[in-house]
């Protein structure tokens, strides 16, 4: 590979800091030799489209679209490698068309994703937005029976929606616990719950079930408002819903409706479908719901590691190799680029 590859940096919030050279010290010492990096200005859609329409690749992450219309529009481009586990932020079938890789960080912050979970099942679960609302306005007395009408952690039933890593993560947090754990994946085979000691049960069976709905599944035309009104219905009336995969998961009109009612007990969200919210939303004020801001993923490690894994990424294919995390595997085939790896049948391209 010569060095004329040209590698485009598309971050929604750059530091702005640091000189070039210190900015993008992860990514120049992956990618030495393999072509010139510059950083766009994703907020001027001009410049924008200017340098993506001619790159040979592309490291981005959340919060830079990449829609049909980008991508018709990137001529040459052989891989946009996106930094973070979601990429709903691009149209994996136009880039899929267009013969471009897509490929994302899927195991970079698996575990701060699961205690984020965690600490929202047992922040629920002790009332944690209440309790301190008690304190705060000198009802401290007023907690302790509040509490005695929520069951205990113990011999209750989390379900997991989707268990991927971070579901499979959050469910060894919650066997210390004491917590029963059951679990919905349609493409995930029930001999792999089992040997993690996860009972699968169907859809209706884990909303019937679950003390705690934990939601773990990425956003696709399947998952889209898939805890919406049936959902809420087959719940139970004392269940607590928990999101740390994407807002759209969960019809938010649906759910303001299921508290409202009495359907549901609670809620704890790390993400909501408009963020961020507008400030009426009525789940921000909900006595019964906790929200935090789109960080479960959020450490020290978050943003290096992020941007290590996607110019890995890059620099595989640029050296004419297949890369470790693809998210449309179908145009790998298609391609001039070589599998050098084998992949067990649990792991795959795409993980």
């Amino acid at each position: 590979m010569t060095s004329t590859n040209k590698i485009v940096a598309c971050y929604a919030r750059p530091p702005v800091r640091d000189s070039f050279d210190r900015r993008f010290a992860i990514e120049l010492e992956v990618l030495k030799g393999l072509g010139d990096l510059s950083q766009v200005d994703c907020n001027d859609p001009e410049s924008f489209m200017s340098a993506v329409k001619t790159a040979d690749a592309v490291i981005t992450t959340w919060g830079v679209k990449f829609d049909r219309d980008v991508i018709s529009r990137m001529n040459q481009c052989r891989i946009i490698a996106v930094g973070a586990v979601g990429v709903d932020m691009v149209d994996l079938d136009a880039a899929t068309d267009a013969g471009i890789v897509v490929t994302n960080a899927p195991d970079t912050f698996v575990e701060e994703v699961a205690d984020h979970a965690m600490m929202l099942l047992l922040a629920s679960a002790r009332r944690a937005k209440q309790m301190q609302a008690l304190a705060e306005s000198d009802n401290w007395a007023k907690g302790r029976s509040l509490l005695w009408k929520v069951p205990r952690v113990m011999g209750s039933t989390l379900g997991l929606l989707g268990f991927g890593s971070v579901a499979r993560a959050t469910a060894r947090r919650a066997k210390p616990f004491g917590l029963r754990v059951i679990a919905h994946d349609p493409y995930v085979a029930d001999t792999t719950l089992a040997a993690a000691d996860v009972e699968p049960v169907s859809f209706s069976e884990l909303l019937e079930r679950s003390d705690y709905l934990s939601l773990h599944t990425p956003l696709n035309d399947e998952t889209r408002h898939m805890i919406g009104e049936d959902a809420f219905r087959q719940m139970k009336d004392d269940a607590v819903l928990i999101n740390t995969s994407r807002g759209p998961v969960v019809d938010e009109q649906a759910l303001i409706h299921a508290l409202n009612q009495g359907q549901i007990a609670g809620a704890a969200l790390d993400v909501l479908e408009q963020e961020p919210p507008d400030p009426d939303n009525p789940l921000l004020a909900h006595a019964d719901v906790l929200v935090t801001p789109h960080v479960a993923s959020a450490s020290t490690r978050m943003v290096p590691e992020c941007r290590r894994r996607a110019a890995r990424q890059v620099a595989l294919v640029l050296r004419g190799k297949w890369p470790m995390t693809c998210v449309n595997p179908r145009v790998l085939e298609g391609s001039d680029l070589i599998r050098w790896q084998p992949y067990s049948a649990e792991r795959g391209p795409n993980r």
